[in-house]
Order: structure tokens, then C-alpha cells, then sequence
């Protein structure tokens, strides 16, 4: 039994587990405000808000219920475009009609409960960071300016309200969000969690973010078993010598982490390439591992420091290397009905150095033609060891282990770097595909190697020099 809030209605579903939200949205409630669009998280047109108790205040999240399973609705309040309409249009609604945000209107309803989700989850406002909460909106005839003057003309909206009051009742009073908000807390208190563990479970389902894409029809006949079940961690937590990182724990997480700031200052703006926000909020550290896409962004930044997977099953754990955990195109290391429970790496010392690198056609919202991630650790002008990880270019995640061990012991210079990539592409087997030919993805990787250096050493690699040269191939 699922129970949850829907709006504001109480819902107790008998439905499956493995049911997408859409459809019980849209064929069980008949609350047709959130679109079927490209039903793969792209287009944001079945954009819902999720809200969850998480230390006694109620977050909301934007996430795509086009690739969410039933299941995850529960102890939750699922919050679509109708529980905002009320007897007057709110400032976002009437900003996006006075601003000439809309016009055929399909894509619309996402847009507002996006916008709306950014007022909830903010206090400090800017048409900017507004305009990144609807990462996730595609419109296709509007054009984005009357949406961008919408979000500022919701913010002045916001800003004249009166002051004094907690965030949702100033909400509430300044009509962005029926009243329905107040309650929700002491409704979701009330609502126990329950096991959902089918007996013979075809499919294990965490952020649901690609299965739901590529298998949904297959999911939604099948028995299920979730993460939610199964406790996995969702939190980012620092030992000593470790960084610890959830299985559960999800992109945005990751991307919003003090300690991978503090650590990583760069990573949090290379994650923001993974997905849109409503992707982030969802998709997991550990299902991007084991998903063994070879052109998986997260696999690739920890294949580059040499991360540890903490794998369990029952009372039984073990661990493996990420480095060696891929076996060929789609095989992993991995027992049946084993999860990967922690992620482990060291914390940086020393004079260490980090980059991220990914070519796509698009540069958002799109899978990667090659990607690459280094990690160095130098002292003064020489490279003490290096970590060296390519997507795109064979069968899986690749380690670069020659290259990264030809790199150790050398001086930074153009030469050192030039060798680098002439060794890294001894090591490759790119094959030719909608995402280039192989000749394509083999000079790709060329220049992201030489992008590690540049971007990491500007001062010690002569940019020219390097960009000279003939052929590779």
C-alpha cells in the first residue's frame, strides 16, 4: 500500500510500485495539467514538486514524474500545476501571461511549478538562478526572454510582500502557494514508511533516471525492489584520510556538498553538464556506476580518483576497486541483489590538482562524446602520480593506467603533455557512432588531455607549442 499526499488530497493506492507517476497522475487522478512530453526527463513538461520531511521542515524538490516510479511517492507530497490554481492567477502565473512567457501552452505547466519550486526552496533571489531552476523547461515557440522577464517580474512580486513571517506563510499570504502548505508537515509526520520489497524483484530502481527511459514499459510489468528499502546512505560525510559518499546520494547533492567544495572547487559548475536540476534531484552517485554507461560523468571523475566501491548484500560486504569494476560492455563487478552501499576516496593532501572535461553536441542536457577527468599530485615544477580517466573512447569507463604511469616522475612541459596524449591513444579503442566516427573521438581525447594541462597549468605549457603538430592518426 502506497500512501502519500497529492495536492491536497491523501491518497492510498494499491497501484504498483513500479508505476510512473505520469500515468497515475494523469489516468488514476485525471490531473492532465502535467504533459506527456518526451517522457525521457528532457523536455520538463511533466515537471512535479516533491516534497519530503527532512529534519521537521518539509524541502521541496523539482523532479520528472515521467521517470519516477509509484513507489517513491510514498511519505511524500507530490505537488503538481493544479494545487497551485486558485481563485486568482499566483504572481508567477500571471508574470509568465503578462510578460508573454506562454503560448501554445504546453510546456507552460512545467515552467510554473518549476518556478514556484524555486520560490519554496529559496529565500535570497536572481533571475539567474531562477532561470537555473528551470533548467529542466524546454519551450519550443516562445523563446526564452518573456520566461526570463516572467521570473524577474515574480521576484519584485515576491520582494513587495510583506516581511516578518516564516518563508511559507509569507508564501501563502503573497499568494504564490495555497494554504494547503501548512498542513503538509503534520499530514507527512503521520505517514509511516513501509517496505515496498517485492519477493522476486526483476529490476532494483534507485533514481530511475535512465532504467525509466530505456525499460520503462518492461519496469512497469516487472516486481521492483527500491533503494529507498534498503537504507542506502544519501549523505556526503569526510573521516580523516576518507570521503564518503552515499549510494543514494544523488548529483545535486554531490554538487551542492561543503566538503566537495572545499575539496573540488570546480566540480559543483562540471555537474551542472550531467542533467537538468530535476535530473540532479534524482539520478544517484551508485546508479551512475552501475549503469557502466562508458560515457558515464560521475564513473569517469572517480575512476580518476581511484574511488573504492563498499558493496553489500544482506549481513555480506566487500569491496572493489571502481577501476576494476567494469568487465566488458555492460558487466560489472557485481552480485545479484548486492548494492553499492558507500563510495570511498582519499581526501586530497599535498599539492594536488583536479579537472573535469566533456565534449557534447549539446552542452547541457546531453550525453558526453568523450569525456575525461585527471587527477594530479605534484610538487613544485613535477609530477609526483596521476590519474588519468577516458569515456567514450572503448567498451567501458577507461582507466588510463600507461598513461597515468608515464606521467609520474616528469616534469610539467608541452613535452610531457604531448607524450601523455600520444600514449593515451595506444591505450583506446573508440568505435564510430551517432556521437562521432572514431577518428573523431580519438582527437577529442587529445585535446581534452591537452585542456587538463591548460586549465590546470596555464602558467607551464606553452599553448601554441602544443596546438602545433600534424597529424595523429
Amino acid at each position: 500500500m502506497i500512501q502519500f499526499i497529492l495536492n491536497n488530497e491523501e491518497v492510498l493506492t494499491e497501484s504498483s510500485p513500479t508505476t510512473v507517476l505520469l500515468d497515475f497522475i494523469r489516468s488514476e487522478k485525471q490531473l492532465t495539467g502535467t504533459k506527456e512530453g518526451c517522457r525521457e526527463g528532457d523536455c520538463g513538461a511533466c515537471t512535479i514538486l516533491l516534497g519530503e520531511l527532512v529534519d521537521g521542515t518539509v524541502q521541496y524538490k523539482s523532479a520528472n514524474s515521467c521517470l519516477m516510479p509509484l513507489s517513491d511517492a510514498h511519505g511524500r507530497h507530490v505537488v503538481t500545476v493544479e494545487a497551485l490554481n486558485q481563485n486568482e492567477l499566483t504572481p508567477v502565473q500571471e508574470a509568465m501571461v503578462e510578460e508573454g512567457g506562454t503560448q501554445c501552452g504546453f510546456c507552460t505547466p512545467g515552467f510554473v511549478v518549476s518556478m514556484t519550486g524555486y520560490f519554496l526552496n529559496n529565500k535570497k533571489f536572481s533571475v539567474d538562478d531562477a532561470v537555473d531552476a528551470m533548467s529542466g523547461n524546454i519551450c519550443r515557440c516562445t523563446g526564452y526572454s518573456g520566461i526570463e522577464r516572467a521570473a524577474e517580474r515574480a521576484i519584485v512580486s515576491y520582494n513587495r510582500a510583506s516581511s516578518g513571517k516564516n518563508h511559507i506563510e509569507r508564501l501563502i499570504e503573497a499568494n504564490f502557494i495555497p494554504p494547503i502548505f501548512k498542513s503538509v508537515k503534520d499530514q507527512l509526520k503521520k505517514i509511516k514508511r513501509k517496505s515496498l520489497k517485492a519477493k522476486k524483484a526483476k529490476y532494483f530502481v534507485s533514481g530511475g533516471t535512465d532504467l525509466y527511459v530505456q525499460q520503462w514499459e518492461n519496469v512497469v510489468r516487472a516486481d521492483a525492489d527500491f533503494a529507498s528499502d534498503e537504507k542506502i546512505p544519501n549523505e556526503i560525510i569526510s573521516t580523516k584520510t576518507k570521503i564518503k559518499i552515499g549510494g543514494a546520494t544523488t548529483i545535486q547533492q554531490i554538487l551542492e556538498s561543503k566538503i566537495i567544495k572545499k575539496y573540488f572547487p570546480a566540480l559543483p559548475e562540471d555537474l551542472e553538464l550531467f542533467g537538468s536540476l530535476p535530473i540532479r534531484n534524482r539520478a544517484t552517485a551508485a546508479g551512475n556506476i552501475v549503469n557502466a554507461s562508458p560515457i558515464g560523468d560521475l564513473t569517469n571523475i572517480f575512476i580518476a580518483l581511484d574511488a573504492d566501491l563498499h558493496l553489500k548484500k544482506g549481513s555480506e560486504k566487500r569491496s572493489v576497486r571502481i577501476r576494476d569494476f567494469y568487465k566488458g560492455y555492460k558487466l560489472v563487478d557485481k552480485k545479484k541483489d548486492e548494492f553499492i552501499e558507500w563510495i570511498t576516496f582519499n581526501i586530497p593532501h599535498g599539492d594536488f590538482h583536479f579537472n573535469f572535461e566533456k565534449v557534447s553536441k549539446r552542452t547541457y542536457l546531453d550525453i558526453a562524446s568523450v569525456n575525461s577527468s585527471i587527477y594530479f599530485l605534484t610538487q613544485k615544477n613535477l609530477i609526483k602520480s596521476a590519474g588519468l580517466s577516458a569515456g567514450g573512447v572503448g567498451p567501458i569507463p577507461m582507466y588510463l593506467k600507461n598513461t597515468s604511469e608515464l606521467l609520474r616522475d616528469k616534469l610539467i612541459s608541452t613535452e610531457t603533455v604531448r607524450s601523455a596524449a600520444e600514449m593515451a591513444l595506444t591505450e583506446i579503442s573508440p568505435i564510430s557512432d551517432a556521437r562521432g566516427s572514431a577518428e573523431y573521438k580519438k582527437l577529442l581525447l587529445r585535446q581534452l588531455i591537452y585542456s587538463h594541462f591548460l586549465v590546470l597549468f596555464p602558467d607551464k605549457i606553452d599553448e601554441i607549442a602544443l596546438l602545433k603538430g600534424g597529424e595523429i592518426f
